[in-house]
């Protein structure tokens, strides 16, 4: 055993400067991949949204080079850098050489920002101690001041020059650090989706982004009016005032403000609450901001919603008797299947889930949120009886849709499913005896006189065998409940035990791959044109119901030997002409060697079904592993589907490579 070091009072140290942030990155920034980078990207930039915000500066700038290096830019006040008589030093020591520094601490008193993206001063700092390098100016106070940063450390002080021009405002750019992050590449996605979401919750400002050459500009003037119109509609070309939007009721936009407290004991703060929403038989989605900050998990606004909307639309539905008798209330599921919902929120005090800003946690936001939307729905449904009515409609067919859709799931994964014995409920299935996973093993052959062999010649502690009766259904072309009708095809999905991947028309289906019994699902046919088509068909039904498996790796073929070669005492097997001719030459090609084309499975011998087909250590697999899955459902379809020009033109150009194959005497 290695010698374990001494553990003592020298044992702890503590990281200093931007070892903080460079040897910790994924604590400020959620990650030290690439969703990490692209976070300490939006701390930059939300330091230009909150100046924006406060009035000062109309557009910001976003630049991406080459060498994946980025500048923001903006025409705000220009970021404090000089000397700070309070604290005793240069602000840009505060601002970008260390942590919990910053000018946002006292938004409950309007002192420079009542709402504000950047609240614990980390975002500056934290960015630049991440970089390889970062290049600061900025205009203010009638001077232009510069910066350099490489790998944290300041290089040359603050450079302070005259500037004349009348122009404020700050440019960073700065080149994520490789020795931080193990991703730097920030992709065009990223920006087009951030700098969208950030003008739909500012109105007032426009962004505009250079990507290596490919300019894009972002701008709403009505917010999240427009933000609900464009995702409703689409964005369809060609749309035009006369064409009738696809709502089940008008986009309708709510704004209130609020004061409260998250305790009696903690201080009270601004609330600012607006939302924008609409019903839908086109469109669905929810999306939360809180200080302009997209919240990927909702938090407090989330709650709200779910809360306020339920309550509401099923207040509605008692009080106008649009429940059947005894049925169930509408859930939020309901509701969100046919809503188009944007929240746009402000406070002077937020509580963070954490640095990375995707959820908000106050209990104040949650409490007032709820109340305003909940009243404010009520008095909308008795105030637009159409719309209400057309809602309710919708939302009553969304939950029956559901509960009928739920109960055929559960019937489904009922008859599709079982426990490990399921000898009595699958006809002819013989099992095997280990449940070790890792061992077992599933023969998919092909009838009785097949099935009565391959169970003679079988190791039963590891192999079991499942017969198909004939050419089973097409599932390409069959609709898929009849597929589920077929007694054939339900039998080999109880034994595989994994359920289907496929949707049914009255919901999904069930699948679950840790579910599935068996280690290798071994397709097993004669090396004959029905066995080829009948394996074909077990491809395509497995392909059609349970793609995952292919996938996976777990269907392979059993390869059956086409010759069995004679000769004295000696006795070969070919699985091919050639393999055929390679062992007559290795014999001296005697005159007397007997060869006897392969006979059907079942009627086999079973040492010889043993040592051909079924025994590890002599058999002949091959993994079912398709690198393409589209072009594999190509080209199923096109042999067994209803392409029939495709499959037309396919006969015309191969046909005549498989003439051998059929049967012209």
């Amino acid at each position: 055993m290695p010698v374990r070091k001494t553990y003592d009072n020298t044992s702890i140290t503590q990281l200093k400067d931007e070892d903080r942030v460079r040897k910790r990155p994924g604590v400020i920034f959620g990650s030290d991949g690439l969703e990490g980078c692209q976070h300490a990207v939006f701390e930059i930039l939300s330091n230009s949204i909150d100046e924006a915000r406060e009035g000062h500066g109309k557009t910001i700038r976003v630049t991406v080079f080459a060498d994946h290096s980025i500048e923001i830019s903006d025409d705000g006040r220009g970021c404090p850098v000089d000397w700070n008589e309070r604290e005793g030093r240069y602000n840009w020591e505060l601002v970008f050489c260390e942590l919990y520094a910053g000018g946002k601490y006292h938004n409950a008193a309007d002192e420079n920002y009542e709402f504000s993206l950047g609240l614990n001063g980390l975002g500056s700092c934290a960015t630049q101690y991440a970089s390889e390098w970062m290049d600061v100016t900025v205009l203010r106070d009638g001077f232009e001041y510069t910066l350099r940063f490489e790998k944290g450390k300041n290089i040359g002080g603050l450079n302070k020059e005259p500037y004349s021009g009348r122009k404020t405002g700050s440019r960073h750019r700065w080149k994520p650090d490789r020795d931080v992050f193990t991703d730097i590449a920030v992709p065009l996605e990223y920006f087009t989706d951030t700098l969208r979401k950030q003008a739909v919750v500012n109105p007032s400002v426009t962004f505009l982004l250079d990507y290596m050459g490919q300019k894009h500009s972002f701008f709403y003037q009505n917010g999240i009016m427009d933000y609900i119109r464009e995702r409703q509609l689409g964005g369809r070309d060609g749309e035009t005032e006369d064409e009738t939007p696809p709502y089940i009721t008008e986009p309708v936009f709510w704004s209130a403000e609020r004061r409260g407290r998250d305790r009696e004991d903690k201080p009270e703060y601004k609330v600012r609450l607006s939302a924008a929403f609409c019903f839908s038989q086109t469109a669905a989605f929810c999306e939360h901001y809180h200080n302009s900050s997209y919240l990927e998990h909702g938090g407090s606004p989330d709650k709200a919603v779910r809360s306020a909307f339920v309550s509401a639309l099923d207040a509605y539905c008692k009080a106008n008797g649009k429940y059947q008798k005894a049925e169930s209330r509408v859930t939020w599921a309901d509701a969100a299947e046919c809503l188009c919902f944007v929240s746009s929120n402000f406070s002077t005090a937020t509580s963070y889930e954490n640095q990375t800003k995707k959820a908000v946690n106050n209990r104040y936001i949650q409490e007032c949120m709820t109340d305003w939307l909940k009243s404010s729905l009520e008095v909308y449904l008795i105030e637009n009886k159409a719309a209400a009515e057309a809602i309710a409609a919708q939302v009553l067919v969304n939950k029956r849709s559901r509960e009928t859709a739920e109960k055929t799931r559960l019937g489904l994964k009922k008859k599709l499913s079982g426990t490990m014995d399921i000898t009595t409920r699958v006809g002819k299935f013989h099992d095997c005896r280990t449940k070790d996973l890792d061992r077992r093993e599933v023969y998919i052959v092909e009838g009785d006189s097949a099935l009565g062999a391959c169970k003679l010649a079988r190791d039963s502690e590891f192999q079991a065998i499942v017969p198909v009766r004939g050419k089973i259904l097409n599932c390409l072309k069959a609709d898929l409940d009849k597929i589920l009708k077929n007694e054939i095809i339900t039998d080999l999905v109880k034994v595989l035990g994994c359920g289907i991947e496929t949707k049914t028309k009255k919901g999904n289906a069930s699948f679950n791959l840790s579910a599935l019994r068996w280690n290798k699902v071994i397709i097993c046919t004669d090396a004959d044109v029905d066995g080829f088509h009948i394996r074909t068909m077990i491809l395509t039904m497995l392909h059609r119901l349970t793609p995952t498996l292919i996938e996976e790796g777990y269907v392979y073929i059993a390869e059956s030997p086409l010759f069995e070669l004679i000769y004295k005492d000696k006795t070969a097997f070919a699985w091919s002409d050639a393999e055929k001719e390679s062992i007559l030459e290795q014999w001296g090609r005697p005159k007397g060697a007997q060869i006897n084309r392969s006979k059907g499975l079942g009627e086999n011998e079973p040492d010889m079904m043993w040592l051909t087909t079924m025994s590890p250590e002599t058999r002949r697999l091959v993994q079912v592993t398709p690198e393409d899955a589209a072009s594999t459902a190509e080209v199923f379809d096109m042999l067994l589907g209803d392409n029939l020009a495709a499959r037309k033109t396919f006969i015309a150009e191969h046909g005549f490579e498989y003439l051998e194959l059929a049967d012209i005497s």
